[in-house]
């Protein structure tokens, strides 16, 4: 995930800076062996710093003499690599190695022992990414099918539906080639998000195609027709969903723009797919859909829109009295801004446990300041180790001495702590890697070492989230204010009308927001890219559902009074809302249920439960504000041309 903070990040800035001036890397790694000596101990470390990708490992051995009794030495420092004849390997995975040296890694140590850290974060996302979108797909399409199959009349459309996206979703993944590389978050959630959103178009369009055969003899102009018909739905089904992902390109934290960029992608690839590639497929196999003709296997929905409007009135009261405390609930929700913890039931969650429970939590930062100094070094590190949370730090001041010139000593026992122009402090901290107390802790460190230096520069994991934190909060406000402003102007542009669009938008939104108030009033923290990323998508996505809804009903409205046209409108449309809102909901909860990624687990909740409050709304919000503000929609529609009879 840091790979995606901008390059003019302050934490990234000093990794550049660190690269450049010293070899010894951040450690990003810890490996727990258990019952073992300390001749045991070293021998683990040499097969460790064989293993290709580890690039560095730090023991006992490299802080204190061990030819000198343990007993003579400092409890706390000895303790940090060594106690209860368990022995603590700080070690860093290189970039790109993280998956091979893990499995290297573990192979070593077995299952008794333990391993932790940012690089088995990567590793495990890494191996999640593939495996487990192909278990969600195999549950997935199953689900779907049968969906399509309830909703349709013939065994063979669900098929021509799955094909024309299907072909859509894989050209999407094979022109990933082009970029290079792709997160892990968005080789998850894209194909099967790409699946579900889209999946519209191609029931808009075989719907509407069948429609027409029952009028017209001959399939072609039945497929004319029904591609004219269907095309404005399409056209702004795909707009909005378009423009909102458009949006998620502008963040500064890049996985907006990875994931944003694959969507848009996917988006316009499924639209072409079904403008041009299922008319075809359709008409070369239109028979196959003729004689695979099935009983309708749903209940018929003629009386359901008046008993769905006896309940506007309730349904607005009770709309009104959850948006305002839904609105203020989801802005005072806690976020996770990394990857959150593993689960329990995972080899990775175990492990960090057990190091936990044996030699504490250990959070490493490192702070470069200008070379030269030592007796304001010293000082400097003196005030850091008496900061709350910090256990040891580790300099040349306090592990030599400033009283010793660094060119008296050899370069081995000095270039770890010098370059030409930097010293180089690493603080070992006992906090989690981000929240309250590893926040606080970053800005006095940096409120210290600015108070004896000019230039300073801090970076380590928790550093990285910090600075996380900082940029995703900003780029929230931006793609929050852009998917509102460029779905409005679809919405303008489609209905021709400036009350319409206020009123889709307040309904889907305030879904939105009762959506991401839950994790407040459950008192669970949201991971915090899900958030930014799911109030895009669940606007963008289910905006599609008032849409349809919307332009049946003005189209009815021209021809029957408002509370007439509203109930046919509920009869007509209720059930393909329902079968889009229930496919995007599958695919939601089914992405929670199998990912061990915190992210994608985080996308998957939110998606599933905010598609079945956009149905709801849509259902029974959405048409009592059309009746009740129809005058109002009237006068500010161009050219509405309402019915006027009673």
């Amino acid at each position: 995930m840091a790979d995606y903070l901008p390059e003019d990040s302050p934490s990234m800035n000093a990794m550049d800076l660190m690269k450049e001036e010293f070899d010894e890397p951040v450690e990003n790694a810890r490996v727990m062996i258990k019952d073992v000596s300390i001749t045991e101990a070293l021998t683990y470390k040499e097969e460790l710093e064989a293993i290709e990708g580890v690039s560095g490992v730090t023991w006992l051995d490299d802080v204190v003499d061990l030819k000198v009794p343990l007993e003579v030495g400092s409890k706390d420092t000895i303790e940090t690599y060594y106690q209860n004849d368990s022995a603590l390997f700080s070690l860093n995975i290189e970039e790109g190695y993280e998956v091979e040296a893990t499995d290297q890694i573990y192979k070593l140590i077995g299952e008794e022992n333990a391993i932790a850290g940012e690089a088995v974060n990567t590793a495990t996302s890494q191996k999640m990414a593939g495996s487990e979108s192909m278990y969600a797909g195999a549950l997935l399409v199953p689900i779907i099918i049968l969906i399509l199959v309830l909703s349709t009349n013939s065994w063979m459309e669900p098929v021509f539906f799955l094909t024309a996206i299907g072909v859509s979703v894989l050209i999407n993944l094979g022109t990933n080639i082009f970029i290079g590389e792709i997160s892990f978050v968005t080789q998850s959630v894209a194909p099967i998000l790409q699946l579900a959103v889209s999946l519209d178009y191609a029931i808009f369009l075989l719907h509407s195609f069948s429609d027409y055969r029952k009028r017209v003899s001959e399939p072609r102009e039945a497929m004319k027709l029904a591609m004219k018909r269907s095309f404005p739905a399409i056209v702004a089904s795909a707009s909005t969903t378009f423009f909102g992902f458009t949006a998620l390109t502008f963040m500064d934290f890049g996985i907006g723009a990875d994931l944003g960029l694959n969507l848009l992608k996917g988006i316009l690839l499924s639209f072409i797919s079904v403008m041009v590639f299922l008319p075809a497929l359709t008409l070369m196999f239109y028979h196959w859909i003729d004689r695979t003709q099935h009983r309708s296997f749903v209940p018929d929905f003629n009386k359901i829109g008046k008993r769905v409007m006896k309940f506007r009135i309730p349904s607005l009261i009770l709309v009104l009295l959850i948006i305002v405390p839904a609105f203020l609930a989801q802005s005072q929700t806690s976020f996770i801004y990394g990857t959150g913890e593993h689960p329990e039931n995972t080899r990775a969650g175990q492990d960090v446990t057990a190091i936990q429970e044996e030699f504490g939590k250990n959070m490493p930062m490192v702070l470069l300041v200008p070379e030269g100094d030592r007796a304001k070094e010293e000082e400097m590190v003196q005030d850091l180790e008496n900061l709350p949370h910090v256990s040891s730090v580790l300099s040349y001041v306090n592990m030599v001495s400033s009283a010793v010139p660094p060119d008296y000593l050899e370069e081995s026992m000095t270039e770890s702590f010098y370059s030409d122009d930097y010293a180089r402090i690493t603080l070992y901290t006992e906090t989690d890697a981000e929240g309250e107390k590893a926040f606080s802790l970053i800005e006095q460190v940096h409120e210290t070492a600015d108070s004896y230096y000019d230039e300073t520069h801090l970076l380590g994991e928790s550093v990285t989230l910090y600075d996380m934190k900082n940029i995703v909060q900003d780029d929230n406000k931006l793609v929050n204010w852009l998917t509102i402003i460029t779905v409005t102007l679809v919405l303008l542009i489609t209905f021709r009308s400036i009350t319409i669009p206020l009123v889709l938008l307040l309904t889907i939104q305030a879904s939105v927001w009762v959506n991401l108030a839950f994790p407040y009033f459950m008192d669970t923290p949201l991971v915090y890219v899900g958030y930014l990323l799911i109030s895009t998508i669940q606007l963008a996505a289910t905006v599609d559902y008032a849409i349809l809804f919307t332009e049946n009903y003005k189209h009815l409205r021209q021809e029957m009074p408002a509370l007439q046209a509203i109930r046919k409108t509920i009869d007509d449309k209720i059930f393909a809302i329902f079968v889009s809102a229930s496919i995007l909901s599958s695919v939601g909860f089914i992405l929670w249920i199998t990912s061990s990624n915190p992210i994608v687990s985080s996308i998957g909740l939110l998606l599933g439960r905010g598609a079945l409050l956009a149905f709801l709304m849509v259902v029974f919000v959405l048409p009592a504000l059309l009746v009740v503000l129809d005058w109002v929609i009237e006068k500010t529609t161009f050219k509405a041309n309402f019915f006027k009879g009673k």
